[in-house]
């Protein structure tokens, strides 16, 4: 198996200061550099904006917990079939629950996990704008108020759904592989 993380012959530029501290940290914290921020290193422009994205999503305050944010990249990239979010996203459900089965079942079918009625709901919104986004309407989301999220949760939910909707398309795009690493953590 060859250890290219993408399909694409893109060199890596330069990194930054700024980038480089920033590897460091994935190291540090994770043991690892994520392959995705790899493969966006050919531009720093590029890495920036996809990092700022995605720490803002899944790192910064929300009403929903890191868990739920996990739990949607999940759901979408199951629906997606994308093989680097859901080793990767599945691994951060396993490690966040504490629950190795969950992540498993996330990645099958989260309608299979013992989820509470309110996690449903929002990952049966995320399913439905990943799969048929001109179809939402006032019901979808009076049915999350009912379930107990604010607007600011809805938009939320939706963000995130549509970020790792068009990752997944990049990812499938360009072959991106996960690290290896993926496969064994919180098991």
């Amino acid at each position: 198996m060859t250890d290219k993380i993408t399909a694409l012959d893109l060199a890596a530029a330069e990194l930054s200061d700024a980038t480089r501290t920033y590897f460091a940290k994935c190291e540090e914290k994770l043991g690892l550099v994520p392959n995705v921020l790899r493969a966006y290193a050919f531009d720093d422009k590029k890495l920036r904006a996809f990092t700022d994205m995605y720490n803002d999503l899944m790192l910064g305050d929300s009403g929903l917990s890191k868990l739920e944010r996990e739990m949607i990249a999940v759901a979408v990239s199951s629906i997606n079939h994308c093989y680097y979010c859901l080793t990767a996203h599945g691994a951060a459900v396993r490690e966040l629950s504490g629950d190795p089965s969950l992540g498993e079942m996330m990645v099958m079918n989260f309608r299979a996990a013992d989820l509470s009625s309110k996690q449903v709901a929002m990952l049966e919104f995320a399913v439905k704008l990943t799969e048929e986004p001109a179809k939402i309407v006032e019901a979808d989301r009076a049915a999350l108020r009912m379930a107990g999220f604010t607007d600011r949760d809805i938009w939320d939910i939706a963000s995130t759904a549509a970020f790792f909707n068009m990752s997944n398309r990049v990812a499938a795009a360009i072959d991106m592989r996960p690290n290896p690493e993926y496969h064994a953590m919180a098991r």
